[in-house]
């Protein structure tokens, strides 16, 4: 059988079934042969051996043999199912996967992007998985699809949404403070709707760039209030021309957060520390131009 041809749920459901039954089938066959030995053997019915046996050839084979099948049966099954979960379909559709402390957003060829994972049903999608900053994990517990995003690693997974329906999509790796909150969907349209879709994301991304949309697609809301409560980073609200006080090269300034100063932040995050906050803000190389200017315009707006 062609590998390609199997989804990622036929590859692992199967082991696992399989991996379950032969735990079964031994769980019940020990408890039940021990049961029988302490009836059988009590010392009130035994009270002294009566065998002078001291080895049984076959009985030494056959726990040697069926142990050494099934442990084989088992790593069969492992790579085969390993090399579906590798082996990509040629025409899968293509999306990159950027995980951050502490959000997701999806990226697609012709240029849409999301913070859920929008895919066609019924077609394979080969996900690039990139980390901006530490470990995160993709996890899709619906398609049994789980991967380590590592920094500076290439990485992907692949799977199939037999049907319409919305699920869930979890960072999997204990990655800071709101790891709890890294939660996304998988929206599995159908192909039609999901054209449609991929057009108007296309075409909105390409125009007008929202930049409330944006600083949550970035996950910038997951670290900067919007209410003036402080969080993992400095709040949004009333950040403009305000008085910051921060760190540059390792001494302490007082700045004042004009625009200039926004645009240096979200670009060069390391450059200015602001005091009170741990240096954990990644730079985003995808960013455009349009796109700094929106947030920039998005946080002189919160007075």
């Amino acid at each position: 059988m062609n590998s390609r041809l199997i989804t990622t749920t036929e590859a692992v459901d199967p082991v696992f079934m399989f991996l379950f039954g032969a735990c079964l089938l031994l769980l019940v066959g020990i408890t039940a042969a021990m049961l029988f030995f302490i009836v059988r053997f009590h010392r009130s019915r035994a009270p002294r051996p009566t065998s002078t046996a001291d080895n049984n050839l076959w009985l030494e084979i056959v726990w040697t043999a069926l142990p050494t099948i099934l442990v084989l049966a088992m790593f069969y099954y492992g790579w085969y199912g390993y090399l579906a979960l590798r082996r990509v379909p040629p025409d899968a559709l293509p999306v990159t996967a950027t995980a951050r402390m502490w959000s997701w957003s999806f990226s697609y060829p012709n240029g849409a992007t999301s913070p859920k994972l929008f895919v066609p049903v019924g077609k394979p999608v080969r996900v690039e998985l990139v980390s901006l900053d530490v470990i995160h994990g993709f996890f899709l517990p619906a398609f049994r699809v789980k991967r380590d995003v590592v920094p500076g690693m290439k990485n992907h997974v692949w799977f199939v949404a037999p049907k319409a329906g919305s699920f869930d999509l979890f960072c999997s790796q204990y990655c800071g403070t709101a790891h709890s909150s890294m939660i996304s969907t998988v929206e599995a349209l159908p192909e039609a709707e999901f054209a449609a879709w991929l057009k108007q994301g296309s075409s909105t991304t390409a125009t007008r760039p929202d930049g409330r949309k944006l600083a949550q697609e970035k996950g910038c809301l997951g670290c900067h209030s919007l209410d003036g409560t402080p969080g993992v980073g400095p709040a949004f609200k009333g950040l403009y021309q305000s008085q910051v006080e921060v760190m540059r090269a390792g001494k302490p300034l007082t700045v004042t957060a004009d625009e200039a100063y926004l645009k240096e932040s979200i670009r060069q995050p390391e450059a200015l520390i602001v005091k009170g906050f741990q240096p954990i803000m990644p730079a985003d190389p995808d960013l455009t131009d349009e796109q700094l200017e929106a947030l920039v315009e998005f946080i002189k707006g919160l007075k």
